[in-house]
C-alpha cells in the first residue's frame, strides 16, 4: 500500500511550463491565506489600552468667589470613564470597544487634574464637585474610522452651616471622528468638557455673587422700634410716654369694668443683600387701637391707669425678649425667614399667656398685693431688657 504520492514532473516543455504556473499559484493562495489568518489573529487580540490621564494645564481663568474642596464620584457606573476601540489599521476590521478607565480612579483623577490646573484660594467658598456622567464611547465609522462621543454631567454644591447647598447642574457633550490607528483625540475632548463645567460654574459665581441668598455667606439683622405716636387710631408704645386719660377714646368699658386695653405686637421685615452677606431689617411695633382703649369716667385715677399701663409693659416686653431671639447669632442663613416668623408667633403666644396670669393675681386690677407684685416684676424686666432706667420707672 502506497503511503504518499507522488507526481512526476512533466518532460514536455509546455506541461512543465502549466505545472510551474500552478505551484506559483498555490504558493500566492497560500501566502494570502497565511496573511488573512493573521489578521484574523490579530483581531482577535486586540492590545489593551492604557488607563487615561488627564494633562494638567494652566486654565484662563481664575475664581475669587470659590475653591473645589470636594470632588465626588456618582456615576451610575466607576468602573470606567470609556468604551474605545484599540487601535487596528484598515483593511482589519476594529475589535469590540474596551473598557477604559482613568488612572487611578474618575474623583481622584479629576481632583488631580483640579488642583494643578486651577488657581484656588482655599478661604473662598468650598465647593463640591459632584460627578453625574463622564463617559465617552466609541462606535466603528466608515473608511477604517472611529467615531466618538463625549458627555459629561455634574453638580456643583457648597457646604454651609453645615447644609450643602444646591447651586447649579451643569451638563454637556461632544462628537469626534479619529483614525482607527491613534487615540490621541480621546483625552483633549474629556478635558475640554471638564474645563468648560469649571468656567461656567466661575461665570456663575461671578454673577450671582452679590445679590443670589443661596451664596449669602453671612447675615445681618438691624431691629428698630416705631415710636412715632402720629397716627390718630393707633397708640405706640414709648417708655418716654406713659399712657394718659387722653389716649382712652373708646366707648364705655364692657362688664362694668373700670378700663380696658388691648395691646398687640407686630413687625415688618425687609432682606437685601450686600456684597455677599444678607442684610435683615426688622421694624418692631407695640401698639393698642384707640377705639379699644376704655375707661369710665368715674375710674380715671392712678390706679386704673397703672393697671393698664402694665398691660401695655406686658407686650412691651415679649417684644424685647423677641428681638434678642431674632439675633444673627440665633438665625441661620438658610431659614431667617421662617425662623422670624416662629419667634414672632412664640411671642404672641407669651403675651395671651402673660395677659390671663396677670389678670387673674391681680383680679384685674383689685389686688392691691397682686398688683404690687406684678409692678415689681414688670419694672425689673424692663430694667433688664434696657427698656428703661431706673429714674424712669412709672410709679406703683
Amino acid at each position: 500500500m502506497n503511503l504518499f504520492y507522488y507526481k512526476p514532473i512533466p518532460s514536455n516543455p509546455r506541461r512543465l511550463q502549466s505545472f510551474r504556473k500552478s505551484i506559483v499559484w498555490k504558493l500566492l493562495l497560500a501566502a494570502f491565506l497565511l496573511l488573512n489568518l493573521i489578521l484574523l489573529l490579530g483581531a482577535g487580540k486586540p492590545a489593551n489600552i492604557a488607563p487615561l490621564q488627564l494633562r494638567a494645564e494652566k486654565l484662563s481663568f481664575t475664581p475669587k468667589e470659590f475653591h473645589i474642596a470636594e470632588v465626588v464620584d456618582e456615576r451610575s457606573s466607576r468602573s470606567a470613564v470609556g468604551y474605545l476601540i484599540p487601535p487596528f489599521t484598515a483593511p482589519a476590521l476594529p475589535a469590540a470597544p474596551q473598557a477604559v478607565d482613568f488612572q487611578g480612579g474618575g474623583a481622584t483623577a479629576i481632583k488631580s487634574y483640579i488642583s494643578q490646573s486651577l488657581t484656588q484660594d482655599a478661604s473662598l467658598r468650598p465647593i463640591t464637585l459632584k460627578i453625574k456622567e463622564y463617559k465617552v464611547t466609541e462606535t466603528p465609522g466608515d473608511k477604517g474610522k472611529v467615531n466618538g462621543q463625549v458627555v459629561i454631567a455634574v453638580t456643583f454644591e457648597w457646604r454651609r452651616e453645615g447644609k450643602q447647598i444646591h447651586l447649579l447642574d451643569y451638563k454637556s457633550g461632544a462628537r469626534y471622528t479619529r483614525s482607527g490607528n491613534q487615540l490621541t483625540v480621546v483625552e483633549p475632548t474629556l478635558r475640554k468638557l471638564l474645563n468648560g463645567s469649571l468656567e461656567y460654574l466661575h461665570l456663575w459665581m461671578e454673577r450671582e455673587a452679590a445679590a443670589n441668598e443661596k451664596l449669602a455667606k453671612g447675615l445681618q439683622v438691624h431691629i428698630t422700634d416705631h415710636l412715632e405716636n402720629t397716627e390718630p387710631d393707633t397708640l405706640f408704645y414709648d417708655p418716654n410716654r406713659p399712657l394718659n386719660f387722653g389716649d382712652f377714646k373708646g366707648r364705655r368699658p364692657p362688664n362694668n369694668f373700670a378700663a380696658t386695653i388691648f395691646p398687640g405686637l407686630s413687625y415688618e421685615s425687609t432682606a437685601t443683600m450686600d456684597q455677599g452677606i444678607i442684610l435683615v431689617k426688622i421694624h418692631v411695633k407695640v401698639y393698642a387701637l384707640r377705639e379699644l382703649t376704655k375707661v369710665r369716667d368715674d375710674a380715671q385715677d392712678a390706679r386704673t391707669l397703672n393697671h393698664e399701663q402694665r398691660h401695655f409693659d406686658i407686650v412691651k416686653v415679649a417684644a424685647e425678649r423677641f428681638k434678642q431671639r431674632v439675633q444673627p447669632s440665633k438665625l441661620t442663613i438658610e431659614d431667617y425667614d421662617s425662623m422670624i416668623q416662629y419667634e414672632y408667633l412664640k411671642a404672641l403666644w407669651e403675651i395671651g399667656d402673660e395677659q390671663k396670669k396677670y389678670d387673674a393675681e391681680t383680679s384685674h386690677g383689685q389686688s392691691v398685693t397682686g398688683q404690687m407684685k406684678w409692678n415689681s416684676y414688670l419694672d425689673e424686666e424692663l430694667k433688664k431688657l434696657g427698656v428703661v432706667k431706673d429714674s424712669d420707672l412709672t410709679a406703683n
